[in-house]
């Protein structure tokens, strides 16, 4: 049986450049085939017989690259100099197939573009058909990414992912040559990191009573428990096997709002002289909660026992091999400061300070953190709203209200990473029919994120260096299992690995019904891989969710 050949053409994201090897013909991949390692591949080479040896069922042993019919696996200096680390060439013939990269990351995209090249049936976890002759087209590749931070944002404190989950969301993160995982591990439905010097985090607040169903606004409620939480043995798991992909995990411990879990957990981390604090719970509905961490030594001792332990667990890279792995996310978004207005003790703190006014509190509530971490060899970043009331030194922004974050910050010399909501908040709505399930927020189709620009153009020459890059966020409010986050994230995560990856054109210039004929391949490509995607025609039955009220079409989008 004869496999399918998959074109260059065909591949995504887009690479630099591809061009017909001589001689033509094609490389045969089969039971004699064996990979030539160089030093420092090592790491690719596992990963080419955990995948390609399941989905071929070849061994692919150890060879010598000076026989035909290797995988010849090699770092070159060279290719650091022009193409930068994660850049690969690619050349196949009738004798080989020879991977040379700028670093070990590099090595490893390029084995994700080979993979494609063997064709979909080369994405499955066993062979459809023992003795398969398998074949790669003789080309050449020569490609390397736009963007050093090209990330996703996945949510497991709204809607609780178990690790496997976590682990597979990685490796289709692998396959789209996304190297950043954002790792939302809290928020004020669940806090989802054990914390050994803090047991109630999770005992208590990994677990709320009930949840909505549907957008805040709707009347449908999930009578049962909800939760779940990873042990600090599986986030090392996971970091660990993120590493291996290449992918920074950076995590999130939200603070000073969205942290009613937290509170729940621990009362006297709320503001106890405004509100009894014994009261709450683990929050049950969505939106923003008014319970907000208290401004006190006490809150900033607790959080920097926290951090202490998820340092931890998500160690810096000190090889430089995962460049934002010594990042961690605080939030320090959507604070409401009523209570820090009520409240006799954030008063007092904020006459202590000589601070003007709550928002230049919350800056220093950042700022207290952006120093601990910088003391440690680590970097803050935080959502657009640090900027308020003065940019922590240090800090780098995800700039998510629009642009104008990112620009402010660019122009102050500070990193950014740009993911507006109107933009790659892939839990936003696909398109404005009646079908589409649980519809809120912006309607941004396929088109839509394949034309997003990350750099804004107001940003000089200079100031546009500071743009690290971009990511796609998946808020799962309405996400309440895998295949509702597959729904919401592909096929848009497709487009928008490449706009991350690709040096495409303007975005009125971008040739989306040439990257739409490309995906009719990536399709099948997904269907191998198990994922629950939109298709072209819209949503599946199954996949449909009446009568669970959704943003109207015509309102505001919603709060993150």
């Amino acid at each position: 049986m004869s496999g399918d050949v998959t074109s260059t053409t065909e591949l995504i994201p887009a690479p630099l450049t591809t061009g017909a090897a001589a001689p033509s013909g094609a490389f045969v991949l089969d039971g004699t085939t064996v990979i030539d390692a160089g030093p420092g591949t090592e790491g690719t080479a596992r990963w080419l017989r955990g995948t390609l040896g399941a989905a071929t069922g070849f061994a692919l042993p150890p060879g010598d690259g000076a026989d035909s019919g290797a995988l010849r696996l090699r770092i070159r200096p060279d290719e650091t100099v022009r193409l930068g680390p994660e850049g690969y060439t690619l050349h196949v013939d009738r004798t080989a197939v020879t991977l040379s990269g700028g670093g070990p990351a590099g090595v490893f995209w390029g084995a994700q573009t080979l993979r494609q090249l063997l064709g979909p049936d080369a994405f499955r976890r066993a062979p459809l058909a023992p003795g398969r002759r398998w074949t790669v087209p003789a080309t050449d590749v020569e490609d390397a990414p736009r963007f050093r931070w090209r990330g996703l944002l996945l949510d497991v404190a709204r809607h609780f992912t178990a690790k496997e989950g976590v682990l597979r969301y990685l490796d289709l993160m692998a396959a789209h040559k996304l190297n950043v995982f954002h790792f939302h591990l809290t928020d004020d439905q669940g806090w989802r990191l054990e914390i050994k010097r803090h047991p109630k985090l999770t005992e208590t607040g990994a677990w709320r009573a009930r949840t909505k169903f549907g957008h805040r606004f709707s009347p449908l409620w999930e009578e049962k428990p909800h939760g779940g939480y990873y042990t600090q043995d599986d986030i090392r798991e996971i970091v660990a096997y993120a590493a291996e992909r290449h992918i920074s995990v950076v995590p999130e411990i939200d603070v000073p709002g969205h942290s009613q879990a937290a509170i729940a957990a621990y009362p006297e981390l709320g503001n106890t002289d405004v509100i009894d604090t014994t009261a709450l719970s683990v929050w049950d509905t969505w939106g923003v909660s008014s319970n907000v961490l208290a401004p006190t030594d006490n809150t900033l001792h607790f959080f920097e026992g926290v951090l202490e332990e998820v340092l931890e667990l998500f160690p810096a890279d000190v090889t430089g091999l995962l460049p934002f792995s010594g990042f961690i996310h605080i939030g320090g978004d959507e604070c409401p400061k009523d209570q820090w207005r009520r409240s006799p003790v954030a008063q007092a703190r904020i006459k202590e300070l000589g601070l003007a006014d709550e928002d230049e509190l919350q800056s220093w509530f950042v700022a207290h953190f952006d120093n601990w971490l910088r003391d440690r060899g680590r970097r803050l970043i935080g959502w657009d709203e640090i900027l308020e009331g003065g940019l922590a030194k240090g800090a780098a922004v995800a700039s998510w209200r629009g642009y104008q974050g990112g620009i402010a910050a660019a122009r102050a010399g500070h990193d950014v990473v740009v993911c507006p909501e109107q933009h790659v908040y892939l839990d936003h709505r696909q398109a404005a029919g009646p079908d589409e399930p649980v519809p809120i927020g912006f309607v941004r189709t396929l088109e839509d994120v394949y034309r997003f620009e990350p750099v804004p153009p107001e940003l000089d020459a200079r100031q546009a260096e500071h743009v690290l890059g971009t990511q796609a966020n998946l808020w799962t409010e309405v996400m309440e299992n895998h295949a509702r986050v597959d729904y919401q994230a592909f096929p848009r995560l497709a487009a928008f690995a490449e706009v991350a990856w690709s040096r495409l054109p303007a975005p009125a210039e971008r040739d989306f019904a040439g990257f739409e004929r490309r995906m009719a391949a990536h399709y099948r490509r997904l269907d191998a891989l198990g994922v629950d995607y939109r298709p072209p025609s819209g949503p599946r039955p199954w996949q449909q969710r009446p009568g669970v009220q959704g943003r109207p079409l015509d309102g505001p989008p919603p709060s993150r």
